[in-house]
């Protein structure tokens, strides 16, 4: 196959490939100048928001944690005969929520405020805020199980057995063993109330072959007679 010769300077006519690219990018840059300054200014504005947002966040996260402690402070410190105040602690935990909901700690101060709720037998309140944690706990949360044993406490203290056994026995069909032990003691404390008498001793069975050393033996054993 015969090859056309090109001669010097008809090469010298044709850049090269790369540099006409860049002479060529070079150039439409220059010709848009306006629209690339105005583009250089909405990036900058956008980092300039996302370091804003990143530092306000941070700032909520410290001060929602700041009074997160505090308000968990007055519930633990008290000792000996002097309790803590149940509606000194909702006020607290209460502020975590309205003034720094945005932080992480927000989240956590919903079931310690259920608490508080339940202490001064505010069951249906503590009931409504059991439900707004776990609606917003991922299901594989190792704290889900716990704020299901509050919220049958809180069902069971309403005398509402049914619903108490319910949210029990979701407990028992979680993975985490870690918290079942108290489950099945409370369940089979709902079931004879609820006067299943049957489903009380089919626990009391399992819970003995579970739990053989539970300092909590004679006390679910008891619960049959």
């Amino acid at each position: 196959m015969s090859k056309t010769k090109i001669s010097r300077k008809e090469m010298l006519k044709k850049p090269d490939e790369f540099i006409s690219l860049s002479t060529r990018a070079i150039d439409f840059v220059k010709d848009h100048k306006r629209q690339f300054d105005y583009l250089g200014m909405a990036v900058l504005g956008l980092i300039i928001i996302y370091l804003g947002i990143n530092a306000y966040t941070r700032y909520i996260n410290k001060k929602g944690q700041e009074a997160f402690n505090t308000a968990f402070y007055a519930m633990t410190n008290n000792t000996g005969k002097t309790a803590a105040d149940p509606k000194k602690t909702e006020e607290l935990f209460s502020d975590v929520i309205n003034k720094y909901g945005m932080s992480k700690a927000a989240k956590l101060a919903v079931p310690e405020l259920a608490y508080s709720k339940f202490e001064q037998k505010q069951y249906d309140e503590a009931i409504s805020r059991y439900e707004e944690y776990l609606n917003k706990t991922a299901e594989d949360s190792p704290y889900k199980s716990l704020a299901r044993l509050s919220l049958a406490a809180c069902y069971e203290q309403k005398g509402e057995y049914e619903k108490a056994i319910e949210t029990l026995e979701k407990i028992m069909g979680d993975k985490d063993d870690s918290i079942k032990e108290q489950a099945m003691l409370s369940l089979a404390r709902a079931y004879r109330l609820a006067g299943k008498q049957d489903k009380l001793a089919d626990t009391i069975k399992q819970f003995n072959e579970k739990f053989p050393k539970s300092v909590f033996l004679d006390l679910i054993n008891a619960s049959q007679k």
